[in-house]
């Protein structure tokens, strides 16, 4: 109890010295500094809540037996859509500043006038404000009524839930678009990727694996998921190998692709990305986020080692804070790594992990109502 009141003190503190940091950036760093960084951490906040939400969906939509009793840690990361939404509320007011497309000069530009209306702050606003809504909703079927299924034990739930998943499925494909084309690539509008959505999608969905992954490490050694036992390790090990090797895939071949046509619309948003010190950025990305956790986990053995998993899993969550930081930051010219960054950090870990201690003390640690949770126990490789 005292360990657990010592860290809640620590991270409170850290939370408000990163607040200060925060208000200093505002104040003595630039608007764009600001804005930059307040996106960031909205954008890794609603990606990770996101990423855990279709992990909980696509339980429900393939009916898997196995991930049942470690569906109530995807479940709680994903309440991270909660305050990410005044959050992305608030980096609304970032759109003037950062946002090509909603500034007037751009009904003068040959490219972005034919996109005005898709670009205006009006539109934008709309567009987010519906992708809220719908998370808000996945978060009352999905969680809401697992939550309640503790309680009531009710086996329609499944049945509902099940029914929905099909439909989550199309709102997330909306919503992930939405956030990579609007809050993303927006920030370089003359620049467009088919594919961009996929790799955002890929990256959300191996931030929620590795935040799940942790957090089921973390109460099992709390003794508090007494049951969860190696075969289910190595399944959320084998998921965080093929989508490291996924994320890899699709962003290879979006540059490849890009590359080969050698079109200047396109080829701009990779030389910015290529030369002086994001060159450096960039292969540091390639490494973390695919060489390295591809070696490490690419044996059977690795996929079911807790010790490894962790050292993954915390890999692959800096190396998405890396990716969204390379999507972003090139709008300010060079990198910027600061107090004002360290600030944003400080802030912004603080208040997730904050937010995460209390989500792990909501309901029971295993969906306990529901009656396929024996046979996930029972479950063998």
């Amino acid at each position: 109890m005292s360990q657990n009141k010592n860290a809640s003190s620590l991270l409170w503190g850290a939370t408000a010295l990163g607040g200060l940091g925060v208000l200093a950036t505002y104040l003595l760093a630039g608007h764009e500094r600001f804005w930059a960084n307040w996106i960031l951490w909205f954008v890794l906040m609603f990606t990770l809540g996101l990423g855990a939400l279709f992990i909980v969906a696509l339980e429900h939509l393939v009916s898997a037996r196995w991930s049942v009793p470690v569906r109530r840690i995807p479940e709680r990361i994903a309440t991270l859509l909660l305050p990410a939404i005044p959050v992305g509320l608030i980096a609304l007011c970032a759109i003037p500043v950062l946002y090509p497309g909603a500034r007037p000069e751009a009904a003068h530009h040959p490219i972005l006038a034919g996109k005005a209306f898709w670009l205006s702050l009006p539109f934008f606003s709309v567009r987010t404000l519906i992708a809220f809504a719908l998370c808000v909703l996945g978060l009352a079927v999905l969680v809401g009524g697992s939550l309640k299924q503790d309680t009531t034990r009710d086996p329609a739930f499944n049945f509902r839930a099940r029914k929905f998943a099909p439909a989550f499925m199309a709102i997330f494909a909306l919503v992930i678009t939405l956030i990579a084309f609007d809050w993303l690539s927006g920030l370089t509008p003359e620049w467009y990727s088919d594919i961009f959505g996929v790799y955002v999608f890929a990256g959300a969905f191996l931030s929620g694996l590795a935040a799940t992954t942790l957090s089921v490490l973390y109460l099992q050694d709390q003794q508090r998921l007494e049951g969860v036992r190696g075969d289910h390790l190595f399944n959320l090990g084998g998921f965080l190998f093929a989508f490291t090797v996924f994320w890899s895939y699709i962003g290879f071949a979006q540059y490849m692709l890009m590359w080969y046509a050698n079109l200047p619309d396109e080829v701009i948003y990779y030389k910015v990305r290529l030369a002086g010190a994001w060159r450096v950025i960039t292969i540091s990305l390639a490494l973390l986020h695919f060489i390295l956790p591809f070696f490490a986990l690419v044996t059977r053995a690795a996929k079911k080692d807790p010790k490894r998993l962790r050292q993954v899993a915390y890999l692959m969550l800096g190396a998405h804070v890396l990716d969204m930081y390379w999507l972003i930051f090139p709008v300010l010219g060079k990198p910027h790594f600061s107090w004002p960054e360290l600030s944003f950090a400080l802030f912004f870990l603080g208040g997730i992990l904050l937010w995460l201690r209390g989500a792990m003390e909501k309901g029971e640690d295993m969906p306990v109502g529901d009656p396929f949770l024996r046979e996930g126990l029972e479950f063998r490789l």
